[in-house]
């Protein structure tokens, strides 16, 4: 099986302090003899803790394995430990994400710990960092003891509760970030997103859907409206539809009757020529007509897949050839122009992304998610609003309403680089922003920063972090609430 073996981030080795949360009982180890390994590849996080090792002894490893795409425990599968020379083999979990260990290291000196994760198609390796495996147990407890680490505002969340709940940590970004303008916009219809329904002739106008409203489903070739002109004495389609079908069998017989004369030389080949094109012509106008009329009624059909947007006409009202009838939208690309302050212009040229927000949604869309891109920004500004309109065009996965306002926030290209966390890993309390930075995966530190710029996803970070930490992006309020309880209750922390 081929390997794909990519070490992306590998968080140091500490300990667990005695007092930064109610120690569960039933562990087989206490956290402060052991120690703790996280890394991650592309597809999981893991955890691992383990007896101080010495060589020559056996070394419990205890590690929780947890998937990236959703922050839950890996259910299942093998996975294959080794350090050194010896390995150990689990075909299934002891429990839910966590796999039992004992391995045997053989030398005194740096090892690490290599997990193979058997995934389809192949197997996913994840190495932890490097530890120093000890020639005695005396050795082994005084390193332990060294690299106890401990923190004031530390508060304990096991992977068995994090994985219960909506729970997610990321990485710190040193990247560069431009301003960030914010505005509000407004969704419109895109060019050739929405096609006008015409009548083909005048006549009385029928709805030929029932309950036919705005916002209606219509297929590409279902017939919206009929027209009916039987009572009218000019212009009546059945009489215009009776005149061009007589038209065209006319002119076809005379070309067939001219083809087999120019066969005997009868008929010159122009004059075959001219009736071939006057039959073409007859059938081209007869079959425009058949198209659209049946049953003595000339049918308006829809162009495209779509809805109605807006209806012009009524049933029973008088319409005249070319007159819109309907407007059909696909709703699939639209258009969002966000006004700008002018100060701003000088900045419009170099825009990067943007990201949008429904008014009524928490949802922070994406470039990517959207297929967002930027179509023009104004290059002048009227006299009555000293605003520069921007537009974008955007695909409508986000169920966006023709009509209806958006929040932007709109990113130029930047030089200085910074240190951004997602936006949703800050707490606010009493007008000052906090984060859990993580120790370890089961053990955060909660830690004041100073804020500033943000893009709806990602926000600036002045002061507090310096781009290397891990911080909790999602459940960042359950882990506070942990920390105000004091610590977790016994029975929710998992058991070795």
């Amino acid at each position: 099986m081929k390997t794909n073996c990519f070490v992306l981030m590998a968080v140091g080795i500490m300990m667990l302090a005695t007092g930064c949360g109610r120690a569960v009982k039933d562990d087989a180890h206490s956290h402060d003899e052991s120690l703790q390994l996280t890394a991650y590849n592309d597809l999981f996080e893991v955890y691992a803790e383990l007896t101080p090792p010495v060589a020559g002894d056996t070394c419990e490893v205890v590690a929780h394995f947890t998937l990236l795409e959703n922050f839950k425990p890996m259910e299942n599968g093998s996975v294959t430990a080794k350090i050194g020379d010896s390995e150990q083999l689990l075909d299934t979990p002891t429990r839910q994400g966590v796999y039992k260990f004992r391995l045997v290291p053989a030398a005194v000196g740096e090892a690490c710990i290599s997990f193979d994760i058997a995934v389809p198609g192949g197997i996913s390796r994840v190495v932890t960092p490097v530890f120093t495996v000890c020639g005695d147990s005396h050795e082994a407890q005084n390193m332990a003891a060294e690299l106890k680490a401990a923190s004031a505002n530390g508060v304990v969340f096991t992977k068995e509760m994090s994985w219960k709940v909506d729970f997610a940590t990321d990485s710190c970004r040193r990247e560069p970030f431009g301003q960030v303008i914010r505005a509000m916009a407004q969704v419109q219809p895109a060019q050739g997103d929405e096609r006008v329904v015409a009548s083909h002739g005048g006549g009385i106008v029928s709805a030929a859907i029932a309950s036919l409203v705005e916002g209606s489903a219509v297929s590409a070739g279902q017939t919206i409206f009929t027209i009916e002109s039987g009572a009218m004495a000019e212009g009546n389609l059945a009489v215009r539809y009776s005149e061009a079908e007589s038209a065209y069998r006319l002119a076809k017989a005379g070309y067939e009757r001219k083809q087999s004369l120019a066969a005997d030389r009868i008929v010159s080949e122009s004059e075959l020529q001219r009736a071939k094109a006057n039959m073409e012509q007859a059938e081209a106008v007869y079959n425009s007509l058949r198209s659209h009329f049946s049953s003595g009624r000339m049918a308006a059909k829809s162009p495209i897949n779509g809805y109605v947007k807006q209806l012009l006409v009524r049933s029973g009202e008088f319409v005249e050839a070319g007159q819109p009838l309907a407007v059909v939208s696909q709703n699939r690309r639209l258009m969002v122009r966000a006004d700008v302050p002018s100060r701003y212009w000088k900045l419009l040229a170099d825009i990067t992304t943007a990201t949008l927000r429904v008014t009524s949604e928490s949802h922070i869309y994406s470039f990517e998610e959207l297929d967002c891109d930027v179509v023009s920004y104004g290059r002048s500004i009227d006299l009555s609003s000293p605003m520069v309109p921007v537009t974008f065009e955007v695909r409508n996965v986000a169920g966006l309403l023709p009509g209806s306002m958006v929040e932007m926030f709109i990113h130029t290209r930047g030089s200085r680089k910074v240190v951004t966390i997602p936006t949703t890993a800050l707490i606010e309390e009493m007008g000052n922003w906090f984060v859990y930075v993580q120790l370890t995966p089961e053990y955060f530190e909660k830690r004041e920063v100073t804020v500033g710029q943000n893009d709806g996803l990602r926000t600036e970070i002045t002061s507090g972090l310096d781009g290397t930490e891990r911080v909790v992006s999602r459940g960042a309020a359950l882990v506070k609430i942990t920390q105000l309880s004091g610590g977790l209750d016994a029975k929710s922390g998992h058991q070795h």
